[in-house]
């Protein structure tokens, strides 16, 4: 088994009320297993296909498009992998 490449959080807002992270995926790279323990917005900064690895086994596939946002609540708990042949990048806004 190979060992995927890890996406790059880079935090940009942290306080009181929300936290705004910029994900940027390298083909193939992944967000490693995580729960979330926020409500969340994301925000596609670019088009792309995501592979969602879910706890119970099961695959699943999201399409991202630029500037179409859409949210989730606390408690998703998933790996996300690019499964695009190039960059994908989204801004993560945690509702606190």
């Amino acid at each position: 088994m190979t060992k995927r490449p890890q996406a790059v959080p880079t935090v940009q807002v942290d306080n009181d009320r929300v936290k705004v992270t910029e994900w940027r995926f390298a083909p193939g790279a992944e967000t490693g297993d995580h729960v979330h323990g926020m409500d969340y917005v994301v925000v596609p900064i670019t088009n792309g296909r995501l592979q969602l690895e879910h706890p119970n086994g099961e695959t699943t596939y999201a399409d991202l498009k630029l500037g179409v946002s859409y949210g989730r609540n606390k408690g998703v708990h998933h790996n996300v992998i690019n499964a695009s042949p190039h960059e994908l990048a989204f801004v993560e806004i945690e509702l606190k």
